[in-house]
């Protein structure tokens, strides 16, 4: 268990480090850091930059501690499980310009195309073996297997993917160059956003009962009614 411990905490600090080395999109802080105090007033950005800093004797070694990565997240039905780290949940990297995301999948399971419109993201396999790619701008695809101790970036605002294709559970640590990177899930962007089903029945050729299975499967709203 110590030695899984030690490895992730390396590979986390490898991802930083290729991060903190990228250029940031977030504006460049006006002071060392910014611990946020607790949000006492509603309708708030979770991940604004204008919340009141803690004063400076009211800091401690706790706030640049975030443990939340020595285990998985609670794996969904597709078999992903992610736990995200932003400064809502380390407040130490409020201002700083990053935020990072631990993935694990089950084998077989995927990770499916997304795109982050604010940040690149730098992603380290520490366990597995795993399809990874993005498709630029020309609709070209990178992509190959991934083996444990491999990095691949993900221009940002590209769409990107990943999939296990090994035999056990595989783990990533992503690190993006934004506190607020956004995501936008693209199964869930199409058929799940309440787009005009006729745009959608021109622009894939499928039929309305087709497009209406679709939007009842990724659309929060009509999935909870049936």
């Amino acid at each position: 268990m110590e030695a899984n411990t030690m490895f992730l905490i390396r590979a986390l600090f490898l991802v930083c480090f290729k991060v903190c080395f990228t250029l940031a999109s977030d504006p460049d802080p006006i002071q060392d850091f910014c611990i946020p105090k607790p949000i006492t007033f509603p309708h708030h950005h979770p991940f604004s930059t204008n919340l009141p800093c803690k004063n400076s004797s009211e800091i401690t070694t706790q706030d640049f501690i975030f443990s939340g990565l020595k285990t998985p997240g609670n794996f969904t039905e597709t078999g992903l499980a992610t736990v995200p780290v932003n400064p809502t949940t380390f407040p130490g990297l409020n201002t700083l310009g990053l935020s990072f995301v631990r993935s694990d999948l089950k084998p077989g399971a995927i990770n499916p195309p997304h795109y982050h419109p604010r940040a690149t993201e730098v992603a380290h396999v520490v366990k597995g073996r795993v399809y990874s790619g993005f498709v630029d701008s020309n609709n070209k695809v990178y992509a190959k297997v991934m083996e444990e101790g491999e990095m691949m970036v993900y221009p940002k605002g590209l769409v990107h993917f990943q999939m296990n294709v090994g035999d056990v559970t595989a783990t990533i640590l992503g690190g993006l160059n934004s506190q607020s990177p956004g995501i936008q899930k693209i199964p869930s962007v199409v058929f799940g956003s309440g787009i005009n089903e006729e745009l959608l029945v021109k622009a894939f050729g499928l039929s309305l009962e087709q497009i209406g299975s679709l939007k009842k499967r990724f659309n929060p709203v009509m999935s909870n009614e049936h």
